[in-house]
């Protein structure tokens, strides 16, 4: 996990003007009101995954895409889905750029998650939402782990789901703050 924060270059994803801030622990404007995560919640978020080079992750709210990069240098496969065609366009970009390969694109609702594409190992979002959207939990294999941040619109706990026995269990991390999950099974 601290290779992976190692090898992406957290200035690559923050505005030119916030470039002196790129490496302090803690979240950033990146613009259409949304951020970069601190990287403090980027590791414990990704850790909290258990991510194998074999697995295939969705990622729900790819930002600037520098927590689709790290997921991207630990998995074998990037599904990532933003809601912003601006935003979606430049981490494309930037992700092509530094050159990853194991990433796809989609634009639309994060909320529904990318069924045409399930299973997936792993199911990170990176925006706060008042419940875990069963959509999103029908698409996790059978051993697969999902973290979320959860409760109101402005603090949630962060919560790793998985099954155990075929009941979801959910472990709370930790407070945090994330800005709005919009959509069908988020906020509206």
């Amino acid at each position: 996990m601290l290779g992976a924060l190692a090898r992406v270059p957290r200035h690559a994803f923050v505005p030119p003007h916030l470039l002196p801030h790129a490496y302090e622990d803690r979240p950033l404007p990146i613009g259409h009101d949304q951020t970069i995560s601190q990287p403090y919640i980027v590791a414990l978020s990704t850790e909290a995954l258990a991510l194998q080079p074999t697995h295939r992750v969705l990622e729900v709210g790819t930002g600037s895409g520098y927590q689709t990069a790290i997921l991207a240098e630990l998995a074998g496969e990037v599904y990532t889905v933003e809601r912003l065609p601006e935003l979606s366009l430049a981490a494309q970009r930037r992700l092509g750029a530094l050159g990853y390969t194991n990433i796809r694109f989609r634009v639309g609702d994060g909320t529904v998650g990318w069924p045409e594409e399930a299973p997936f190992d792993a199911i990170l979002v990176t925006a706060g939402a008042p419940r875990v959207p069963d959509r999103l939990l029908s698409q996790l294999a059978p051993y697969g782990r999902l973290v979320i941040p959860v409760g109101g619109r402005f603090n949630q706990e962060l919560v790793l789901v998985h099954r155990d026995g075929g009941q979801w269990v959910e472990r709370r991390l930790c407070p945090c703050t994330f800005v709005p999950l919009i959509g069908e099974e988020g906020w509206t």
